[in-house]
Parts: C-alpha cells; structure tokens; sequence
C-alpha cells in the first residue's frame, strides 16, 4: 500500500460526506497519483466497516466491469467489487428518491442468491453454480460519489465500486433450468427501448464473475456466505435516468423489472 492509514481513513471521510450530501468529490487519483488498488479497496473496508457499525445489515456483493461493453463505457479494463446493504435494495415496482443518488445510471444484471458459502481459490463456475439457490434478474442502480471524467479502477473501488441500489423481481431459476449465458434483456426508459444484450457479455458466463469474486475475497482472508446476493455484472451499456423516469427492465422468460425515479 501507498498510503498510509490516516490518509486511508481521511478518504473515507470525504467519501462518507460525499454521500450523506449527495455530492461529488474530485478524483483521487489525480491528488493521490501513487494510490493502489490495495489501498482503494482499503478505503472501501472502512466505508463498509462504519456501516455495519452503524447498524447497517451487510446483504451481499456486486461485481462491476465484467463485460467489454461495461469496460467501453469506463475505460477500466478490469472487474472490481463492492458491497450491498440491506437498506439499498428495493422492491420491484419500487418508487425511488432520485435525489439520493449522484450521476444515477442502471445497468441489466442477474443476482446469484447463494445456498451455500462459497470460499476460494481455485473455484470454478461449476462450484458457482451447486452453491447457488437460484439466480433473479436484477437492475443496479449506480451512483458516483466522485466525478466520471478520468476515473480509473482505483476511484471506482473506493467509491464501493459506485453502488447504489439494487432492484430485484421477475422469476427466479434454478441454475440447471435455464441457459444462463443466454439469458436476454430489454432495457426500457418511459417506454422507449434504451439497451438490449445477452448475459453471456459477463465473462462469457454470469457465474464466472461470480468465481472471481470469491477467489479475489480469498486473497485477503474473505468468502461469500450462504444467503448472500452477488450481482454478477452488467451485460448492457449504463443508462442515465433522471428524476421522473420510469424504468422497466423485460428478461422474457424471466418476467419484468421495474421501478420509478421521483
């Protein structure tokens, strides 16, 4: 690590505030140029430390950039990861405050719900796939705390790799009852067509983001849980809404997603 621990801490400051005011800061790279991963992901260790300190109920995992089109769109060539409270997923149909949210995109995403823990390394999507109950679409909205324009994946990791909510409904599937690479989505905004892909843009297949993670958690000592949510990645393009937007997000099979920004 680059910095040192009040430095690590002092970020976590300024990111707290950043989000309990809805604002942005700057990005940290470009005051911080010798920062690292390990640090950026310690900075994320203390935001959610604070959180569950703060009573806040730890409910599961994303992942982000895990597909070419997610990459285009960032210019960060590498997943990253960051964590899910319980007081930021939302029921489908849900009415959202758009306020409490900064730069707000949705991305189209599949949620593993986990059966059993799952601890690396050395997992494949084979492990992935016996420990899952059952996976369920999902949208994940995203709100960045520091600002878009030249950020790189130590930013984004600091700021919990700019989670902010999950939405999750339509039909839940055993993994052996479908094809998940195959799995489709339609991404409408007031009723227009915004984005369409296929699941299989995450990695080739949505559970092997999923081995990732928990093979990167086993680096640092860690492991998914049973019962944990891990969203495995985008598989569109990020979509901007704005306050009165309706979204609905049509997986086919899978049944619909929806939610409104007031």
């Amino acid at each position: 690590m680059a910095l040192d621990a009040a430095t690590i801490t002092a970020i976590a400051d300024e990111l707290a505030a950043a989000e309990r005011d809805r604002a942005t800061v700057p990005l940290l790279t470009g005051r911080y140029p010798t920062m690292t991963v390990e640090d950026s992901y310690a900075v994320q260790n203390e935001w959610r430390r604070r959180g569950i300190a703060a009573g806040r109920r730890l409910v599961g995992r994303k992942i982000g950039l895990t597909s070419k089109v997610m990459q285009a769109a960032t210019g960060i060539t590498e997943p990253d990861y960051g964590a899910i409270f319980a007081d930021a997923v939302f029921d489908n149909g849900a009415v959202i405050e758009h306020a409490q949210f900064s730069n707000v995109r949705i991305e189209v995403e599949l949620a593993f719900v986990l059966a059993e823990p799952l601890r690396g390394p050395d997992l494949t999507i084979f492990d992935v796939l016996r420990a899952t109950e059952y996976i369920v679409p999902a949208l994940e909205i995203l709100s960045s705390r520091i600002e878009l324009q030249g950020r790189t994946i130590v930013d984004t990791i600091s700021d919990n790799a700019a989670f902010g909510g999950l939405v999750y409904g339509g039909n839940p599937v055993k993994a052996g009852d479908t094809d998940l690479r195959w799995v489709s989505a339609l991404l409408y905004r007031n009723e227009t067509i915004e984005e369409s892909g296929v699941a299989a843009a995450v990695l080739n297949h949505p559970a092997t983001g999923v081995a990732w993670l928990a093979n990167k958690l086993a680096q640092h000592g860690g492991y998914l849980e049973a019962g944990e949510i891990v969203l495995a990645g985008s598989f569109t393009r990020p979509m901007w809404v704005e306050q009165g937007d309706t979204v609905l997000a049509d997986y086919g099979p899978m049944g619909t997603i929806s939610c409104r920004f007031v």
